[in-house]
């Protein structure tokens, strides 16, 4: 590769044109699933761009949300699409919240956990600012097989050039299984904990509405594009053309799988 790109984090509204469209989709079966009762306070550690945030204000009545995240772009992207009395977007760690103990009903983070440095250790202070019988849920890309769009992004990458293989997020985040996030919740001390996947239809329009995102710069696979001179970009934006499965009409079926967790503190 060009340059050794790292993983950022900065700009919601392109974060928003690669993901979080599809994030949302996510987090309304998740949301659904967990069935916390209406009136609840909710923390969401590591909201992004708002998207969970702002679908649990849409589904879930709840009283107070508070999102926490360490990106300043993004608590302010936010701050300014989800504007409501009740809820409170703020800079801040997973790994140390500054909450105190058991005062949220529900602690939630969508496709957060992976990216945490240790994330037993935010799981851990998720489960400590949860009162007793709230519960704590999860939801995280299947990258090894599920979420197709990166899938079929890592695979034309790294046939092209095979150091690639070091940003693959698929081995790169063993938390994104389900054997392994039933184990984290479990060893957290949650009850009651369940493991399940929920999948969202991700179709593009053509190919430069899936192309186009990556070049955002947002997250591992577009931090590795941006990385590259524009005729190794070229080159893998032709390689990942020729393995998608078009439609007769041009446009491009995939999904995006994302495993979920809860458990009941």
């Amino acid at each position: 590769m060009d340059r050794k790109p790292k993983d950022n984090w900065a700009n919601g509204e392109a974060y928003e044109r690669y993901i979080g469209r599809w994030s949302r989709l996510v987090a309304r079966e998740f949301l659904n699933w967990l069935a916390v009762p209406a009136g609840s306070r909710w923390l969401d550690v590591g909201c992004g761009t708002g998207a969970l945030s702002q679908t649990i204000l849409q589904l879930a009545k709840p009283s107070q949300i508070k999102g926490i995240d360490r990106s300043e772009g993004f608590v302010h992207f936010a701050r300014e699409q989800v504007q409501d009395s009740r809820v409170q977007f703020d800079v801040g760690d997973a790994e140390v919240l500054a909450e105190d103990a058991g005062i949220f009903n529900a602690v939630v983070s969508g496709l957060v956990l992976n990216f945490v440095p240790h994330p037993e250790r935010a799981l851990a202070e998720m489960t400590r600012v949860t009162q007793a019988g709230g519960v704590v849920g999860v939801y995280v890309w299947d990258y090894a097989e599920g979420m197709q769009l990166i899938r079929h992004f890592f695979d034309a990458a790294i046939k092209l050039d095979p150091s690639a293989a070091e940003l693959d997020e698929g081995p790169r985040f063993p938390i994104c299984h389900p054997d392994m996030l039933h184990r984290f919740f479990e060893a957290t001390g949650l009850r009651n904990v369940e493991v399940r996947p929920i999948e969202a239809p991700t179709i593009f329009r053509d190919f430069d509405d899936y192309w186009s995102p990556f070049l955002g710069g947002q997250g591992p696979a577009p931090s590795y594009a941006m990385s590259l001179s524009e005729e190794r970009r070229a080159a893998l934006r032709e390689q990942i053309r020729a393995g998608l499965p078009f439609n007769s009409d041009g446009s491009i079926s995939l999904v995006a799988r994302a495993w979920a967790a809860r458990g009941i503190r």
